[in-house]
């Protein structure tokens, strides 16, 4: 990933904020979910959680392996579980799979116990970042480029239904990334307070 220099001033780090709901961060694969998402947690100096994460510790196993096991349907339901499970813990900064908010039930669950925050990219940057990558089972096709057009495609509608917006655009350095997160939540006093 080619990042830019910081060549504007960052927000200032000793900055303090006061987080009122769980930020849920939505997105493709290949967003920066978690890079964007683990940066933020610290910055805000509250937990990073990871629904897939959490999902590979509880199983023992990885996501393929689980989609390879259990089949889609099976882990989406898990899925659901875990994100019940992390809204209701402790308030913190989220990262979901790239599908968790295709779901209805998610969507409506993330609206009531957190705010999403949609880390918008074009299709370029996600295959740029996920083309040298075997961890992505729905990628694992005869053409994965076609595949991740076609998710692409039908996700963008769902993923325009999150509360916030950030454009990541694949130059943009990961601290940088956060300050645009920031600057989406501090519009919303009710989930990102400055202090």
């Amino acid at each position: 990933m080619s990042e830019i220099k910081h060549n504007t001033a960052h927000s200032d780090q000793s900055e303090r904020f006061q987080l009122h709901k769980t930020v849920v961060l939505v997105g493709m694969m290949g967003a920066g979910k978690t890079a964007v998402g683990r940066a933020l947690a610290a910055r805000l100096g509250v937990p990073f959680l990871d629904s897939d994460a959490e999902i590979e510790s509880a199983a023992n196993m990885t996501i393929p392996e689980i989609f390879a096991r259990d089949g889609e349907k099976f882990f989406r339901s898990k899925e659901s579980q875990v994100i019940g499970r992390l809204l209701d813990e402790e308030k913190g900064i989220l990262s979901t799979g790239g599908g968790a908010f295709l779901s209805e039930g998610n969507r409506r669950m993330i609206s009531d116990r957190g705010a999403s925050v949609w880390l918008r990219a074009d299709l370029s940057v996600l295959w740029n970042r996920v083309k040298h990558k075997d961890t992505r089972p729905l990628l694992r096709t005869a053409d994965p480029y076609a595949t991740l057009s076609g998710l692409y495609e039908a996700r963008m509608p769902v993923y325009g239904q999150a509360d916030l917006v950030a454009d990541s655009d694949g130059e943009t350095a990961i601290e940088d990334m956060v300050d645009r997160v920031i600057a989406a939540l501090v519009t919303r006093p009710d989930i990102l307070e400055r202090m």
